[in-house]
């Protein structure tokens, strides 16, 4: 038996094969060497499946909610009530009508554009959920996302209440467990489970309400007085603890349930007493799904969030909900605040799916109390003690600062001064409203912006930046609570040049698709009048682009990116790009592929993307041939052998844990790194992406720089930012963080016109830049101008800051944390807590170690074997004489064909050869990416065997893949190529 990780690893006489094939996920073989037998999969699974009477386990234990008795229906509050209990548990009009809506009607969760220019919780002056102070985790790169939509088979939102047991002990007792089809319990089934009297599911009710008037010390001694009652019920037999905030009224305050939750689950564990229970939330605060998510993560088994349906039930009589017609009301046993209710279940089942799809996790079971979350803006102190094991970098917030929290908004709902007939606080989180939440993106910003641009008024200008940076009155970022230290300044003529930082502005990832064409090309023209770079987003790009105009403008973007739908990704148009980046997240939705509404897909961008007109196109969250960082380093071999004059980047998003994927990134040799912030736009992503996953580039920025910095791996790799940039002291902290280019995509949108409506998923952009729609695109009015004097602006302040800081250039200042401290007189009560002592620390090394890029990457390209291709090609690249080439191969031969491929791309164009021009016969093991994105005109047969990845973008040409003749099993029983055939061929 031969058992390695690819094929052709050792030279084995063909006739002696009799049976080849992989080994797949979640599969086993077993070679008992005594007894002289091979035992595969099903063999193995059937035995185990036979070792005990599991079906009548189930049978005979396991229940259901219909086999409990059936309770009466709880009260339905009374209007003025139901405002009350909303107003102190945050609800807002915005919560009703862009979140709760949205999902009762269409049962999924509501789509936003454009990206998170609120406060983080912690700078915020709102009294925000405690929900908001966590950041949803995600997988990049090894261990990648899960497509839920795709590969729907392998999901599941079943969830088990019960003691748990023993796993290493089976019997009976372990299907004694009571089985949910998904974890969010109506009303009348919590009392179900409540009222139960069955053997092994006895619940009670624990109170999470604390005393209001007693101030935010009660909110932790009733918590202290809840661990005691947790253990006293388990002592008792209860083996559900229904955690409960029904009753808030003038004197009662509940407990954030998330708080109550954590703290509840963490002190059972310390007490070893956790898996006698199953913990049930009967909670009024969450609303959308990233609530829910957090409640599962930290422990919760299932959740009751009656004020969620008691508000769907308010919208139906109000009429915000439509009433159900006729035919549809005879269709349904209930009224219609059922069936909103059971949308807005759906909706919430299927964002718990893609969350939790995201860290490549397929089951709700296995997310259960994974806590995978970032805490952004919480106390150590707070987090080792409710939340343990859980991450928090920047410190923040404590236990006594959620209760002020907590109380303000009590205040709101119970306080005897205010008029109770009051509605509800508008909002202003998801978009901007005077009064409302801040956003860095206002509208007197964006006119200063556009004024400023389009007059090419420079004092306008620092009007512009003065109002984005002073943020004494608003925080707004972590960036806000910075300031320089006092340096000796150096006269500006020292400094790095205007046009030498223009080569370090690229525009962010915006395809054109999401973005019309005319602002699509804009951005192109201006980034190559000034030297800079556009990037083409995932969409692809028209090959009429390449070539530039009689009066030297090019439309052509310099940076052409590769993400997973690999749309319009052919070797004509890798080899029109200076820079050839890997999508492998995006700070806006990241753990979730690309996103483009059927009504933005015209004739012209279904061209484009090689797909049909008016289908909505959604790319899979994982790029199915990249499952760990080897595959990575493949892709971006397979990139460089289609294009080596071009570089290779990998775009990350910030989170904990991005530096060891970056550093990962490196030994992979990419030339670049790009680390993007959560503040990222989109052109459409459901709303909790946008708002609750990933964190912003600051923590993400210095943490890569350290990491690769102590792995002695910054020297060779050059590191990126984006996410919410908009000024030259922006770009100056970039760099004292670790990077040493910048990305602008928002605010390069708004230079040309955009308003920032949120209406890109929509297609009805009201200025003609995020729609498709012809009528809409005339009224668009944006000139390159406009981008090359934001750039010049945005140059000139850099330098004006580096003179002051007594800096030559942008290279001298990488890393450079020692020039930069908190501000401390602008923070208030919230922020007052954090410190930034680990995003500002310096890694320790020695002076031989580079802190920043200063080699290229070797990428191994002189000894490949298309070296030799394209030397017998030769006839047929440059008469298009036909040849036909005979040779052996290898597994270390990988790419086979690639670079052969692009240079007929950039011989021929998107054409290539007449078919069948080069004939290559290949004879043996072929390695990795046999054919990747070939083109038109080669005809490949390989007479053996290939591994993983045959035919990547195919783009024209053909495989022919033949085992070896002597072999003698059946070809269609065995394997004789790897895995992830043909992806992203077009």
């Amino acid at each position: 038996v031969l058992y390695s990780s690819e094929m052709g690893v050792l030279d084995y006489p063909a006739e002696k094969i009799i049976r080849k094939g992989r080994l797949a996920p979640g599969k086993m073989l077993v070679i008992d060497t005594v007894k002289g037998v091979f035992l595969d999969d099903k063999e193995i699974k059937d035995g185990l499946a036979a070792a005990h009477d599991y079906a009548d386990w189930i049978d005979d234990y396991k229940i259901t909610l219909d086999q409990l008795p059936a309770p009466a229906q709880p009260p339905q509050p009374k209007h003025e009530q139901l405002r009350q209990q909303q107003q102190a548990f945050g609800y807002t009009v915005e919560d009703l009508k862009v979140i709760l809506a949205p999902m009762a009607v269409d049962g999924q969760e509501a789509v936003g554009s454009m990206g998170d220019d609120t406060p983080v919780a912690v700078l915020s002056n709102k009294a925000k959920p405690l929900y908001n102070y966590f950041k949803q985790l995600f997988a990049q790169v090894t261990n990648p996302p899960i497509d839920p939509i795709r590969e729907e088979v392998v999901m599941s939102l079943t969830q088990y209440v019960g003691q748990a047991r023993n796993i290493l002990e089976p019997g009976p007792d372990h299907c004694r467990m009571l089985e949910l089809d998904q974890p969010i319990l109506r009303d009348h089934e919590l009392e179900q489970l409540r009222q139960a009297d069955v053997p092994g599911f006895r619940g009670t009710t624990l109170s999470t309400l604390f005393p209001a008037n007693a101030g935010p010390a009660a909110l932790e001694q009733r918590l202290e007085e809840l661990f005691v009652e947790a253990e006293r019920a388990i002592d008792a037999g209860f083996t559900l603890l229904v955690l409960s905030d029904r009753g808030v009224n003038a004197e009662s305050a509940p407990i954030p349930a998330l708080l109550a939750t954590s703290a509840i689950h963490h002190h059972l564990i310390r007490a070893r007493k956790r898996t006698q229970c199953s913990l049930i939330v009967e909670t009024g605060e969450p609303r959308e799904v990233h609530h829910f998510a957090l409640l599962v993560g930290y422990g919760a088994t299932a959740i009751n969030p009656y004020l969620a349906f008691d508000s769907i039930y308010d919208l139906v009589e109000a009429g915000v909900l439509p009433a159900l017609d006729g035919n549809r009301a005879a269709e349904e046993d209930h009224d219609a605040g059922y069936v909103y209710s059971k949308n807005f279940i759906k909706a919430v089942g299927k964002g718990l799916l893609k969350v939790f799809s995201k860290m490549g996790i397929s089951t709700l079971q296995s997310y259960c109390s994974a806590q995978i979350f970032e805490a952004v803006g919480l106390s150590t102190a707070c987090v080792r003690k409710y939340f343990t094991g859980t991450a928090t970098r920047i410190e923040g917030a404590g236990v006594a600062d959620i209760a002020r929290e907590t109380l303000a908004k009590h205040r709101v709902a119970f306080a005897p001064l205010i008029d109770k007939n009051r509605d509800l606080d508008r909002g202003g989180y998801y978009a901007w409203r005077r009064d409302g939440e801040f956003h860095l993106m206002n509208p007197e910003v964006i006119a200063l912006l556009q004024h400023s641009v389009r007059a090419a008024d420079r004092s306008t200008f620092k009007r512009y930046t003065k109002l984005v940076d002073d943020q004494s009155r608003n925080l707004c970022t972590l960036r806000g609570l910075f300031k320089f230290k006092e340096t000796t300044a150096i006269p500006i003529e020292q400094v790095e040049s205007v046009e030498s930082l223009f080569k370090r502005f690229c525009t962010g990832a915006m395809s054109l698709g999401s973005i019309a064409s005319e602002a699509h090309e804009t951005l192109a023209i201006a980034m190559n009048r000034i030297g800079g770079r556009s990037n083409t987003g995932e969409g692809g790009e028209d090959y009429r682009r390449f070539e530039r105009e009689p009066n030297g403008d090019w439309r052509r973007s310099a940076i052409k990116q590769v993400a997973s739908g690999r749309f319009g990704v052919t070797p004509h148009y890798l080899v029109n790009a200076a820079e050839l980046q890997i999508k492998m997240a995006q700070g806006a939705k990241p753990g979730e592929g690309g996103q483009l509404p059927g009504h933005k897909v015209s004739e012209y961008i279904g061209w484009l993307r090689h797909s049909v007109p008016g289908v909505t196109l959604i790319s899979p969250p994982p790029h199915h041939d990249i499952y760990s960082i080897e595959d990575l380093a493949q892709l971006i071999y397979d990139l460089k052998n289609a294009n080596p004059e071009a570089n290779v980047s990998v775009k990350l998003v910030s989170e904990v844990g991005v530096g060891t994927v970056a550093a990962g990134v490196a030994k992979a040799h990419a030339d670049l790194v790009t680390i993007s912030g959560c503040e990222g736009g989109t052109g459409a992503s459901p709303v909790s992406s946008i708002k609750h996953a990933g964190i912003p580039w600051e923590l993400g920025v210095a943490e890569t720089h350290q990491t690769l910095v102590l792995n002695d791996l910054r020297g060779r790799i050059k590191v990126q930012t984006d996410g919410l940039l908009r000024t030259g002291r922006d770009v100056v902290i970039a760099a004292m963080l670790g990077a040493e280019e910048f990305g602008f995509a928002t605010v390069a949108l708004v230079t040309v016109g955009c308003i920032m409506m949120r209406k890109c998923h929509l297609n009805t952009c009201p200025v003609g830049i995020a729609t498709q729609d012809e009528a809409l695109r005339k009224k668009y009015n944006g000139k390159a101008e406009h981008v090359v004097n934001f750039f010049t602006f945005l140059a000139e302040e850099t330098r004006e800051h580096l003179a002051k800081l007594g800096v030559r250039s942008i290279d001298e200042l990488v890393g450079r944390t020692e020039l930069l401290e908190m501000n401390d007189a602008i923070r208030h009560w919230k922020s007052q807590g954090l410190d930034y002592a680990k995003m500002l620390a310096k890694p320790q090394v020695g002076p031989a170690v580079k802190t920043r890029c200063c080699v290229s990457q070797d990428h191994g390209l002189e000894k490949v074997l298309d070296r030799k291709l394209i030397e017998l090609a030769k006839p047929a690249l440059e008469h298009k004489q036909a040849v036909v080439i005979d040779l052996p191969i290898r597994n270390s031969d990988r790419t086979a064909c690639t670079m052969l491929s692009g240079r007929i791309a950039k011989a021929h164009g998107r054409d290539g050869l007449p078919a069948g021009t080069i004939r290559i016969n290949l004879t043996g093991a072929a390695g990795q990416s046999l054919g990747a994105f070939l083109a038109e005109g080669i005809d490949v047969t390989l007479t053996g065997e290939a591994n993983d990845y045959v035919g990547k973008g195919m783009s024209g040409g053909s495989i022919v893949v033949r085992p070896d003749p002597k072999v003698p099993y059946r070809w269609d029983e065995n394997s004789i190529v790897g895995n992830t055939v043909l992806y992203g061929a077009t």
